[in-house]
């Protein structure tokens, strides 16, 4: 029998998909830098750039829309509407799916002539059958979440990831295998995403059957009850209805969702073109394939902690903006802000300092660990970027982050214009990174009108040097462990630089966090339990008597 989650049960389950997905995709790239050149890895990543950005388009913010409408209907005793709104979304789901897939394989060929990466247009039509299943899996995962039944989701994207990594890495070595080469190759790799499709769909509809069953069983039961067979078991709401319903509140969801994919669409779209006069073809190809290979998988680990945190944090804020308890706002607004900062930042932070250590043991050489610097450092904007959206969307101001997202995406494409020509790669992540922070500049300007966001109060100063500190002491380690050890083996040393790196980072950044007093004992009496623990333990021979 499947049994509803509670909201901090689905919140640790959504949250421990998010964490396995996010690792089993950086997995996918690391065996991709080593299997193929850079012209194959240019070419993968466009095809699988483009093929997110679409299905974030098709998908994002729709299922969080479905859910509530599900969990609205069932909550008054509809349960017939449900179904029917269902009905709908898996129709739109199918529809667009088809379009996308369509549109995504037939002009294929143009995007490799506009963008001139090289051999795109293969991968692009090998992952392009994909769009035809996720648009009803999203669909579907909305309404089990609708359900309360967060267990569906997550399996089914732990087991698209899964078939996703194995599949098309197994594909990639038969096809290199015969000898084929780098171009199919990466078609083969982008193949493994309609395998992950398939797989997530299987997942989805041994859910649905055995919910439906379960429904069929309950429905029964309770018609015995009450003896009456004049029970109403459909519904006749529009479709038109159920669609402008969907839309109105999903429109700004789909916007701020892809933001970033957005930003990577762009990059490696004209990265080519655009960097014409800084690179020859060869260094163009080579540093677009450290960017979209290695800086963007390793910069996308930090953010899982705000893509957790802003899930959970949008009812509780929403419940007490309905209730005009804005004490309480104000309490939890703050209180996941101090999260991101005293947990999301120092990890970015680690891998900025550590990257060449963390490049050099992931992929085959250390090269573009610049990049990977530079955009690790930079998602620690992305990170509050993201969660003030989360709050503004739980102060039922939506319209406020997608046009706070427009301005920074205008800005974006001003800067990287004009800096890519003349920095290269380096030139684009300037242009996000600015992107990045006047979104969270303007979101927090727009919280702070109806509550005023008591992040670190006058501690901000003392905040920085714990920050400042332990990332010139790790980068310091780094660089002595690396001098040391320059005789070993390189993937040792570099394990052993990136470990030092670590410890070094993160102990002495915790004991700077105690011994400015940035964190108290009241702070941490209010984080969740695991990061409590930690803290307490720290905080002991600062605060004796209070902890």
């Amino acid at each position: 029998m499947l049994k509803k989650d509670s909201l901090i049960k689905g919140t640790i389950i959504l949250a421990a998909a998010a964490l396995v997905v996010r690792f089993l995709g950086l997995f996918q790239r690391i065996p991709l830098e080593y299997m193929l050149g850079a012209a194959g890895q240019a070419a993968f990543n466009s095809a699988n750039t483009i093929y997110l950005l679409l299905l974030t388009i098709a998908t994002g913010g729709i299922p969080l829309s479905i859910s509530k409408m599900i969990s609205q209907r069932y909550a008054l005793g509809r349960p017939d509407e449900a179904k029917r709104i269902y009905r709908a979304a898996l129709m739109f789901g199918a529809v667009t799916g088809i379009l996308l897939a369509t549109a995504m394989f037939v002009f294929a060929p143009a995007y490799e002539r506009f963008s001139k990466v090289p051999d795109a247009a293969l991968s692009l039509q090998a992952i392009a059958p994909a769009l035809l299943l996720f648009p009803i899996i999203a669909m579907m995962r909305g309404y089990f979440q609708g359900r309360q039944i967060m267990s569906a989701g997550g399996i089914s994207q732990i087991m698209e990831q899964i078939l996703r990594l194995i599949g098309g890495i197994g594909l990639a070595l038969i096809v290199l295998g015969w000898g084929w080469g780098d171009k199919y190759g990466a078609a083969a790799i982008a193949f493994g995403s309609v395998l992950g499709s398939i797989g997530a769909f299987s997942v989805m509809m041994w859910f649905w059957r055995k919910l439906k069953k379960q429904d069929q069983s309950e429905h029964a039961k309770s018609a015995i009850s009450v003896k009456d067979k004049s029970v109403k078991t459909s519904s006749n709401l529009p479709y038109r209805t159920i669609y402008k319903e969907i839309f109105g509140t999903s429109i700004p969801a789909v916007v701020t969702a892809m933001t970033v994919q957005l930003l990577y669409f762009f990059d490696i779209t004209i990265f080519m073109r655009l960097t014409e006069s800084f690179y020859n073809e060869n260094s163009a190809t080579k540093a677009l394939a450290d960017y979209s290979t290695k800086a963007m998988g390793i910069a996308g680990i930090p953010p899982i902690l705000a893509i957790a945190l802003g899930a959970s944090i949008i009812p509780i804020i929403s419940s007490a903006f309905a209730l005009n308890n804005m004490k309480e706002v104000q309490r939890q607004s703050s209180l996941v802000m101090r999260i991101v900062l005293f947990t999301g930042v120092p990890v970015a932070l680690l891998l900025a300092v550590a990257s060449y250590s963390v490049t050099g043991l992931l992929f085959t050489t250390p090269s573009g660990s610049g990049t990977v610097a530079m955009l690790t450092a930079g998602a620690i904007f992305q990170i509050t970027m993201m969660i003030s959206n989360s709050i503004l969307y739980g102060l039922n101001k939506p319209k406020l982050p997608m046009n706070h997202t427009f301005i920074g995406l205008a800005l974006k494409v001003v800067f990287s214009l004009a800096l890519a020509p003349l920095l290269g790669v380096y030139g684009f992540i300037i242009g996000s990174t600015i992107c990045f922070v006047v979104i969270t500049y303007l979101n927090l300007r727009s919280i702070n009108k109806d509550v005023n966001l008591n992040v670190l109060g006058g501690k901000w100063i003392a905040y920085l040097i714990a920050i400042a500190v332990p990332a010139l002491a790790g980068w310091g380690a780094e660089y002595g462990v690396l001098a040391i050890t320059g005789a070993w083996a390189d993937k040792l040393s570099y394990f052993l630089a990136a470990a030092v790196a670590s410890i070094v980072v993160g102990s002495l950044y915790l004991i700077l966090l105690a011994a400015l007093r940035v964190i108290t004992p009241e702070d941490v009496r209010s984080f969740p339990g695991p990061l409590r623990k930690i803290l307490g333990i720290v905080l002991k021979p600062f605060y004796k008597k209070a902890v």
